[in-house]
């Protein structure tokens, strides 16, 4: 009788076992299936107090799940936002935020236009060349002159990090007439650039602080205080036995 009732049972427990194939997609895995349920009840729910009332439930229960980021810029709002993804768009709730849209949601970034030219003076970058592009679409004035500048010594700060030798002002005004298609000119105009000391000063504090990962630091013999060599002591460059 026993092994008859047990035989019964086990037929049971295994004909309502749910395979993980079987069940319906997690739209955020991370909340897991007992929250889903939640939400797909509280969609469920036809008076609107009692659905109101679940949905505040299921925000609170959410929140504890996530108690790191309870000090986080709109912490609430994203969770209005999730429960509401969740649900698949179906649950009608008071929300104190805007409920998102499913259009909203399946909008996709703009393309990003990577450059795929090989410009005459690679030293200089893209960004060079896209600050020029922006300059000629500047009316004239001021403000155009002291974006021309601020190029031009950007040219020549980046000509210096390929060349760490020198470069005269006019080569760099020759180079911007060029890029721009002849719209920027200061090869007449009596404008100086910073000097080159300074720039190749600048490049070397950017890549003193800026070191690769990995690479070892080479320690030096000298007192860094009187500068002089540290003495080398009688034992330290003696074998193990």
């Amino acid at each position: 009788m026993n092994s008859k009732y047990s035989k019964e049972n086990a037929n049971d427990v295994v004909h309502h076992l749910e395979y993980n194939a079987e069940r319906s997609h997690l739209i955020i895995p991370e909340y897991g299936r007992h929250l889903q349920k939640l939400i797909d009840q509280a969609t469920k729910i036809e008076d609107d107090v009692e659905r109101n009332k679940a949905a505040k439930y299921i925000i609170q229960v959410m929140g504890s799940l996530n108690p790191h980021l309870r000090d986080v810029p709109d912490f609430q709002h994203k969770l209005w936002d999730q429960i509401f993804i969740m649900s698949d768009f179906k649950l009608v709730a008071d929300s104190p935020y805007p409920i998102p849209s499913r259009e909203v949601l399946q909008l996709k970034p703009d393309v990003l236009s990577y450059p795929q030219n090989f410009p005459k003076y690679r030293y200089y970058g893209n960004n060079i060349k896209y600050m020029i592009d922006v300059a000629n679409k500047w009316e004239d004035g001021d403000m155009k002159s002291a974006l021309v500048k601020v190029i031009a010594n950007h040219m020549k700060k980046s000509y210096l990090s390929w060349n760490k030798d020198t470069v005269k002002d006019d080569v760099i005004f020759e180079h911007l007439f060029e890029l721009s298609d002849g719209k920027l000119n200061l090869i007449q105009s009596s404008e100086e650039l910073l000097n080159t000391t300074d720039l190749l000063r600048t490049n070397k504090r950017v890549s003193n602080k800026i070191l690769p990962v990995g690479q070892p630091k080479i320690l030096s013999n000298k007192n860094t205080k009187t500068g002089k060599p540290n003495p080398i002591h009688k034992n330290q460059n003696r074998k193990p036995l």
